[in-house]
């Protein structure tokens, strides 16, 4: 008499079963199956999803699904058809045969969770565009059975990549066409488009970058926008931000260094106490912008427009030695009262009926500067370079440092 057999299947497929003896307990069942199917086997299911718990309800010639610890997924390659009859009353044998054996229908619909957000799309929108990507191989028919681990709670296939980037890649995929919200910094796409495999997108976003197209419409980014990106963004990597218009925005005591912001937008905006060490602010626009107290060390501002803003209390001192550089900034009417400017680069800057009352300027650059009718009361301007500099209807009262004639003379 045959010994009593069982055929298993990994749950989520019917392909590349196997069929096995059954043994006399249920751990031995759960290695045998491991081994066969090479998937760590810890359920099993009958085909209408019934957990099997005790190898004597299993009878010869049984079809179980194999699960890893995850629930029964019940597909149309493991739902019974129903039978059928022959004219004469005779029950006519089951058909097997079910076409979705061939593989997953290219217009299924599939749900990933990308870093914690749900995204749904049709499985041909993964696969076609792009045939040779990552995104293709990982759920095309003959792959897909391969991430029944990797799904959350919910179904969804799981992929621990930024969602914030992945979305403009899915979009890519679907209509052709690449369209960056708001705030979406394309480099950030460009290194998801590396990962997926994406190599038309890699070769526009490339592009993008290397000309230095500005992102989105120009419409004013807010600080809540701004912070996505800053948290999206890993700390290794530099972010660019050129061009951007930060118009009126809060980014009061956020941390931005390194931060490329040339020849963006900050008009009106508020920036006290972020720490803007070593960030680029080449030709920026800062006019009327509130930096007091701001962390300055570093800074590059050469050429930037500063014209009216308010900058009390900044620090420009790197302990290391690296100069802050405004050469050639706008800064009439600047309020730049008790800040601390030691070794600061102001090489013909504009300085007219600017505040620099107790400013700490030892060290400090200020050849050619314009500063006329400033106000350098309570300054220090010890070895201090004031050669060229215009002075006239300066205020120099309560120096803690005399000015020597080496100082101004050329």
């Amino acid at each position: 008499m045959a010994r009593p057999r069982v055929t298993l299947f990994v749950n989520r497929s019917r392909e590349k079963g196997c069929v096995c003896l059954i043994p006399s307990d249920m751990e031995e069942l759960l290695k045998i199956a491991s081994h066969k199917l090479t998937v760590d086997a810890k359920t099993l299911y009958t085909e209408q999803g019934a957990l099997v718990d005790e190898i004597d309800v299993i009878r010869d010639n049984d079809v179980l699904y194999v699960s890893p610890g995850e629930p029964f997924f019940e597909t149309k390659t493991n739902r019974k058809e129903p039978s059928r009859t022959c004219h004469n009353g005779a029950f006519r044998q089951r058909a097997h045969v079910n076409h979705d054996l061939a593989g997953p229908s290219q217009t299924d619909w599939i749900s990933v969770n990308v870093g914690g957000q749900l995204f749904t799309t049709t499985r041909s929108t993964l696969v076609t565009k792009e045939p040779e990507s990552m995104l293709a191989r990982m759920f095309d028919d003959e792959s897909t059975s391969l991430w029944s681990h990797a799904r959350d709670d919910s179904g969804a296939y799981l992929i621990d990549r930024s969602p914030l980037y992945f979305e403009p890649i899915l979009n890519f995929l679907r209509h052709g066409r690449l369209i960056l919200n708001q705030g979406v910094n394309p480099e950030g796409v460009l290194e998801e488009a590396k990962f997926f495999g994406i190599f038309t997108l890699v070769e526009m976003l490339e592009d993008i970058i290397k000309t230095g197209e500005p992102i989105g419409d120009g419409t004013p980014l807010t600080r809540r926008e701004f912070v996505r990106i800053l948290i999206a963004t890993p700390s290794n990597r530099e972010l660019r931000m050129q061009g951007i218009n930060f118009s009126g925005a809060d980014l009061s005591k956020l941390d931005l260094r390194y931060i490329n912001f040339k020849q963006a937008n900050f008009h009106n905006a508020d920036l006290s106490g972020a720490n803007l060490a070593s960030c680029s602010l080449e030709r920026a626009d800062l006019s009327k912008a509130v930096l007091e107290g701001a962390n300055l060390q570093g800074v590059k501002m050469v050429c930037a427009n500063l014209e009216g803003a308010s900058m009390r209390g900044c620090n420009f001192e790197d302990p290391t030695g690296l100069r802050a550089n405004m050469e050639g900034c706008n800064m009439k009417g600047v309020d730049l009262e008790c800040s601390q400017m030691g070794g600061v680069n102001l090489r013909v800057a504009t300085l007219k009926n600017a505040s620099l009352q107790n400013c700490n300027l030892r060290g400090a650059i200020l050849a050619g500067t314009d500063l006329e009718n400033c106000n350098l009361t309570g300054c220090d301007l010890q070895d201090a370079n004031l050669r060229g500099a215009n002075v006239k209807g300066a205020t120099f009262e309560e120096m803690l440092t005399p000015i020597h004639m080496s100082q101004s003379v050329r």
